[in-house]
């Protein structure tokens, strides 16, 4: 979409429902707080652990990589559980190991979006703030789901992996903003401050 000869970047309808999630003063007051957590687990790790979570012996942020299989996993679960249609244990079954699998992938996508955010700065580091609670919230969501589906609760799990699926893509529409937007990760490494 192009913009109008009166318009800005900032009047990007993207740059404005960032800056009406983000810019608020609490978020950057918790954001400072979490990174000077974050900044203190990374001090008691090992310099060639976090090495790896930034991605340096690839040259590039791991994060980005790893976001695929639990989004896939996600996804797959989604389209085989809404898909309309009659479902067969087959297809439940199929639904249930790719939620679990993509559940699983989190974990490590997690730790490796937590420690590129440690080192962010300004409205980026608001951004990143909200895309990672809202992507933590989603999995936890979804081990929900898998508990309930184990439990025969079927219909709750798909309730909790169905909603947990909107707020993934919902806060990969913030992860998008961090790197085109705010080039968050477009260094070599994430081992210096960006945003």
């Amino acid at each position: 979409m192009s913009l109008l000869p009166w318009q800005t970047d900032q009047d990007k309808p993207s740059y404005v429902i960032e800056d009406a999630i983000v810019n608020h003063d609490a978020i950057d007051e918790l954001a400072g707080k979490l990174q000077l957590a974050l900044r203190g687990v990374e001090g008691a790790l090992p310099d060639s652990v976090t090495d790896a979570l930034h991605g340096v012996p690839l040259g590039h942020p791991l994060h980005p990589i790893l976001v695929h299989l639990p989004l896939g996993g996600w996804m797959i679960a989604g389209i085989l559980d809404f898909l309309p249609g009659q479902k067969s244990e087959a297809s439940e079954q199929a639904a249930d190991l790719a939620l679990t699998l993509g559940t699983v992938g989190a974990v490590a996508t997690i730790a490796t979006g937590w420690t590129d955010w440690s080192g962010a700065r300004g409205e980026a580091r608001r951004t990143g703030l909200i895309h990672g609670l809202v992507n933590e919230t989603a999995f936890f969501l979804n081990i929900g789901s898998i508990l309930a589906r184990r439990r025969q609760k079927r219909g709750l799990g798909k309730l909790l992996s169905g909603t947990a699926l909107g707020l993934a893509l919902a806060g990969g529409f913030l992860g998008g903003e961090l790197v085109y937007r705010h080039g968050l990760g477009v260094g070599q490494t994430m081992d210096h401050p960006q945003g």
